[in-house]
């Protein structure tokens, strides 16, 4: 078996923060799952607390700026950037999400300053993308708060309860489009048939505000 990095056992850190919240990071209970043993923990670590810091900062780099960096590489109209990142998190049945999981340890001195960041730099991106649609600074960070709020109980649903969400696939893309409809105009919803882009407002998709 290959050596273990530094970045092995914040992965695994990190999925079991996922699962199940921090306290399922233990050193012992990883080191089975990883097939190493305790002496690979402390040449990379010295403590919990500094496996907790990495898995987080994995958390932050995977979860929101490798999710930007992958948004701002696309190229189209306004508003398709917006529109695939409600896909990617409303159409998709991921894995379980940390996002959820540490929200239940906001207030730990080392989650609660991370869960902050995170929290508003995809806040900032999501206004962002708001904006270049035409909607006002204020307007665009509500809309943001209000996506980000969608967001956070649809991962609650996913782990309630599952099924009365819609299926992967074009279904899954429609319910993202309805969302982004109501974010527009709370009045709004995507006409029956309507093809799955397709928001109401301008021929690009955008509503002044």
């Amino acid at each position: 078996m290959a050596r273990l990095n530094r970045d092995d056992w914040a992965a695994a850190a990190l999925e079991a923060m996922s699962t199940s919240g921090l306290a399922a990071v233990a050193v012992e209970p990883l080191a089975v799952r990883l097939g190493a043993t305790k002496g690979s923990f402390y040449w990379h670590f010295r403590n919990r607390d500094e496996l907790i810091e990495a898995a987080l900062e994995r958390w932050q780099e995977i979860g929101t700026e490798a999710v930007i960096g992958r948004l701002e590489g696309l190229s189209g109209p306004p508003g398709h950037r917006l529109r695939e990142l409600f896909v990617q998190v409303f159409a998709v049945r991921s894995r379980p999400s940390a996002d959820l999981a540490l929200l239940a340890d906001a207030d730990h001195p080392l989650v609660a300053p991370v869960l902050e960041a995170i929290t508003r730099r995809r806040l900032e991106y999501v206004a962002t993308l708001f904006r270049e649609l035409g909607f006002s600074p204020t307007r665009a960070r509500q809309r943001a708060v209000f996506a980000y709020s969608a967001y956070l109980g649809h991962l609650q649903l996913l782990r309630s309860a599952p099924g009365l969400l819609p299926r992967p696939g074009r279904a899954g893309a429609v319910y993202a489009d309805e969302v982004l409809a109501a974010l527009f105009d709370p009045a709004a919803a995507p006409e029956p048939g309507s093809r799955p882009g397709r928001v109401k407002g301008g021929a690009d998709g955008s509503r002044r505000g």
